[in-house]
């Protein structure tokens, strides 16, 4: 059985969204624009444009029509950095290497929730600056999600840059902690047992599905996170 007409539109201008054709800020064609390349009624329309703008995707401005959103981010003082770009915009020269790949079943309810039914691709790799280790990564990625992640070669390309040019998220969180680094982990970063790390574990989402889980473990000297914003309080007296 075929979907319904306004689950079409739906998918199809999701599918122009998360892809970056339609860029936030972009304005998606007026429903009337739709209903002649439909062929539909203008409230079939409205139906998947008001779903678009329920999952957060588009914002509905009077008059003006309706606009592809900005992405959801539960810190948003924090980008997802991408760690190569990242390494290379200090002026370092980046190094990467995979130390284990690993397809599985999920093992515990939480990625029972991630995997939503399917498998996950189990990550473990080293990030460097100039040689020295960066960040060590445990990553687990929802095939379900992003099956394409099955056959990439992620001992040539790190798992993060991936997802961010091929796996569009729409929500994400992040948690910080700091953290004294276990045997293992002080190992790979070249560092005493106990010595003080940072470790930013992130979700992302993708309409509601789980895309990823990560823990990216920084050298607590290498590394640190910088936020600059302005009081609301001083934006309302700008107004």
């Amino acid at each position: 059985m075929s979907a319904p007409l306004h689950r079409r539109i739906y998918a199809d201008l999701e599918s122009r969204i998360l892809s970056g054709e339609l860029a936030p800020g972009d304005r998606i064609p007026f429903e009337h624009e739709l209903t002649a390349r439909y062929g539909c009624s203008r409230m079939t329309v409205s139906k998947a444009i008001g779903e678009l703008a329920g999952r957060g995707l588009v914002t509905r401005r009077r008059r003006a029509g309706t606009f592809v959103a900005q992405p959801k981010a539960h810190a948003a003082v924090l980008a997802i950095p991408d760690l190569r770009a990242e390494v290379q915009a200090r002026g370092q020269t980046y190094g990467y290497a995979l130390l284990a790949r690993v397809e599985r079943a999920p093992a515990d309810a939480e990625e029972a929730e991630l995997a939503a039914g399917g498998r996950l691709l189990d990550l473990t790799c080293l990030h460097r600056a100039d040689q020295a280790p960066f960040a060590l990564e445990r990553r687990l990625i929802a095939l379900n999600a992003a099956p394409e992640a099955a056959l990439v070669d992620f001992k040539a390309v790190p798992p993060g840059s991936w997802l961010l040019e091929s796996a569009p998220w729409t929500e994400a969180e992040n948690r910080i902690a700091a953290v004294e680094a276990d045997a293992a982990t002080a190992r790979l970063l070249e560092r005493a047992p106990g010595a003080a790390c940072l470790c930013v574990e992130r979700r992302t989402w993708r309409d509601g599905q789980g895309v990823t889980r990560v823990w990216q473990t920084f050298p607590g000297d290498r590394y640190d996170l910088v936020a600059r914003f302005s009081s609301a309080h001083a934006e309302d007296q700008s107004r």
